[in-house]
């Protein structure tokens, strides 16, 4: 079985804007922002939620990288691959807090995005990113994600699904990562799969293959080793019954 994950993206552009900001210091409440950000971040959702690519890139910076290995081009790409997968996606940008900078503005939002895929089978999607993002001339010049987490359901009755995940773990160091469905199993079959994977653009386009497991417990139950050096990680967890499907998947920061 291959495995693609179509949230990756999200956690770019309007799903995750972020910025590669060293130091939160002195942030102001969202209610003290400025009328050319909240007026930036009200025009980037609702090009988002039209789907109006050129009109989302428009406010990405020809310069534009994020931690991920992201560029303007290749988040181009990304975000029409998407949006020709999902019939429908919805955004919604909350903003936590910013800060100006001699250059423009710095912005911690929260994005909640809520979409469906009708073929060949139907999905519902949900995630919610952390993020901040540098702005200069009111456009994304860096990013960082700070924390996200997304779910793929299936079916008429997917599992409920409790994850279990530090949100960052030491280079080198073991981590417990723990998907335990909540209805009790009974005499019905319950498969799974836990993979953890680069964050890169590369990786967003790759397709990975999964072994499933016949699970005797209710759910999964793993230990994963984070990287020798700091990186960024999604840990995701694959879990099929008779009734439906779950897909979880978390960053875990490795720093």
């Amino acid at each position: 079985m291959t495995f693609r994950r179509p949230w990756q993206v999200l956690s770019l552009g309007i799903a995750g804007l972020s910025a590669c900001w060293a130091t939160q210091v002195n942030a102001a409440s969202p209610e003290t922002a400025p009328a050319e950000l909240v007026s930036v971040l009200e025009q980037l959702e609702t090009a988002a939620n039209a789907q109006n690519l050129d009109q989302v890139m428009s406010f990405y910076d020809e310069s534009f990288t994020n931690e991920d290995g992201f560029t303007q081009v290749s988040l181009r790409a990304a975000l029409d691959q998407l949006w020709q997968e999902y019939e429908t996606l919805t955004y919604r940008i909350e903003l936590q807090s910013w800060d100006s900078t001699d250059s423009g503005y710095v912005a911690e939002t929260v994005t909640y995005i809520d979409g469906t895929r009708l073929e060949p089978r139907t999905l519902r999607l949900e995630s919610v990113i952390r993020s901040r993002q540098q702005f200069e001339d009111n456009q994304v010049v860096s990013q960082e994600i700070l924390s996200e987490r997304n779910q793929l359901n299936a079916g008429e009755n997917p599992p409920t699904v409790t994850v279990l995940l530090p949100e960052r773990v030491s280079p080198g160091e073991r981590y417990p990562f723990d998907a335990i469905v909540q209805e009790p199993l009974g005499e019905r079959y319950l498969l799974g799969a836990a993979l953890d994977e680069g964050v890169t653009a590369e990786d967003f386009f790759t397709a990975r293959p999964l072994d499933l497991e016949l699970l005797t417990a209710g759910g999964l139950f793993k230990v994963g080793n984070a990287p020798a050096e700091a990186d960024n990680l999604w840990v995701s967890a694959l879990l099929i019954r008779d009734d439906g499907l779950v897909v979880v998947t978390r960053r875990l920061r490795v720093e």
